[in-house]
């Protein structure tokens, strides 16, 4: 022995506890590296991998009959298994992992063989895919965005990585490696422990207030559109609006704007779980439904209630009420009282501002001194009447609502109710007993390379795929 060098290839600070955190989110993580097979050492470093597994593939073949056998006896052993409670064959009830090589996954590439091991892939709670190429990240990533209805998001942190990060998410770690991943990447941070505040935290909240604004958006635009329906039955569908012309034109910019803005800004909901965004619980086609349905319900109410109260009403010098202007400015104001639904300590300042610029500029034009636009309409909100009915077209509205979501509440809880997340979790959990050094005498992915087995494609695909991932290509 003349002399000995060693390399210690350490993890950042939070990796191990990011990747557990994500695997508690129920997301999928697969490990594409050019490291040799010894990375399954760093496969438990990073707890992708424990000793409570029921067992970890290996595959390793280099024919094409070794790989379809090893594929077929490792599907064959997770099919005998029984699935989860959910009864998704991608989540049985045993937890296994897989390790494949380079020149193994070249062959499990192939057209023939790719769905196949696709569905292995996916039984596994993690996949190591070690002492691989450059343009077989690209491939596995293609392959799962073929084959699966999931987002993918790739993180890598060098140029070798740049065609792995073309999917849907791309995050690059801008670190010694250079900075071409983050050219390349959607989103760039130092380390790789951020992820975990980007999708639990950022994207979590993310997904939350939009899916709240769109119920919001849908809901409140039904119910301000839906009056001018009914109210055609009435004036002979002419061209006669409910509403004045300021109140129109100011409806979506400032008097329902505010809340949806303030629920962009402040809403942080801290017990909502991350499965309702993997499940599209908040916004689908029910949820649509349903916000369409409040709001013609809201419609209904807001034109019909006071049609009813005040085709009889008079004021107390004994003046109908029942005139146009007094019966638009009874509904307008119902309306905007009714739509701004999102009561939380952060935002209350910004509904309050809500209804308060619609009154102040609604005294503003009905002013004797300011502006005399609408002179039949200036005593209007000095009658009782007008108030009351206000009070009952909100109450007609609202209280269904609040009855239903408590009942909800009651009889069928989401997640989020009955389910916490108690702080040390992950800590009760003890640390695999194995090392995370990696120490390997085996040859790299050089002859997987110069076999030309990856270029074994027409020059019709290869053109192809060259086109899709034209930035990864380095002269």
């Amino acid at each position: 022995l003349l002399g000995a060098t060693a390399i210690e290839d350490k993890l950042q600070e939070g990796v191990p506890e990011t990747i557990a955190l994500l695997s508690l989110a129920n997301i999928k993580i697969w490990v594409l590296t050019g490291d040799k097979q010894t990375a399954v050492n760093i496969g438990y470093s990073c707890k992708m991998l424990t000793d409570d597994m029921t067992e970890v593939f290996i595959i390793g073949g280099h024919t094409v009959q070794s790989v379809r056998q090893e594929l077929g006896s490792k599907q064959l052993h997770c099919s005998s298994l029984p699935p989860s409670a959910s009864g998704d064959m991608d989540s049985i009830s045993g937890e296994f992992a897989l390790i494949i090589s380079g020149h193994s996954l070249a062959h499990a590439l192939e057209a023939d063989m790719e769905a196949e091991f696709v569905s292995t892939a996916c039984a596994c709670k993690a996949v190591i895919c070690c002492r691989v190429t450059p343009l077989q990240k690209a491939q596995v990533v293609e392959l799962i965005k073929k084959h699966k209805k999931a987002v993918t998001l790739a993180i890598g942190d060098g140029a070798n990585d740049v065609s792995m990060i073309k999917a849907h998410i791309g995050v690059g770690i801008s670190g010694q490696e250079g900075i071409q991943a983050v050219l390349a990447s959607d989103y760039s941070f130092a380390q790789f422990r951020f992820l975990q505040r980007l999708l639990l935290v950022h994207g979590r909240w993310s997904y939350l207030r939009m899916c709240r604004f769109l119920c919001y958006f849908f809901y409140k635009n039904f119910a301000f559109t839906m009056v001018h329906f009914w109210f055609g039955f009435f004036c002979g569908f002419s061209a006669q609006t409910v509403y004045d012309q300021f109140f129109i034109t100011l409806y979506n910019i400032v008097y329902t704007s505010l809340p949806v803005l303030a629920m962009g800004v402040f809403d942080q909901v801290i017990t909502e779980l991350y499965e309702p965004g993997q499940l599209n619980l908040l916004f689908n086609k029910k949820e649509f439904f349903i916000c369409i349905t409040q709001g013609i319900y809201t419609s209904v109410v807001l034109f019909f209630v006071p049609y009813a109260v005040l085709s009889d009403a008079t004021q107390s010098n004994g003046v109908p009420l029942a005139d146009y202007q007094t019966f638009a400015v009874t509904t307008a104001t119902a309306l905007v009282i009714v739509v701004t639904g999102f009561w939380t300590v952060f935002n209350h300042m910004f509904v309050w501002g809500s209804v308060g610029s619609y009154f102040t500029i609604m005294f503003a034009l009905h002013s004797q001194t300011l502006f005399r636009i609408f002179p039949n309409a200036q005593n209007t909100l000095l009658q009782p009447v007008v108030w009351l009915t206000i009070a009952l077209a909100t109450a007609v509205c609202v209280v269904p609502v609040l009855a239903f979501r408590f009942l909800k509440l009651d009889l069928k809880p989401q997640l989020s109710d009955t389910v916490s997340v108690s702080e040390g979790r992950l800590g009760a959990r003890g640390g695999s007993r194995r090392s995370g050094y990696a120490f390997s005498h085996q040859e790299g992915f050089g002859e997987l390379i110069t076999s030309g087995k990856n270029m074994r494609l027409s020059s019709l695909a290869l053109a192809n795929f060259a086109s899709k991932h034209s930035s990864s290509w380095i002269e």
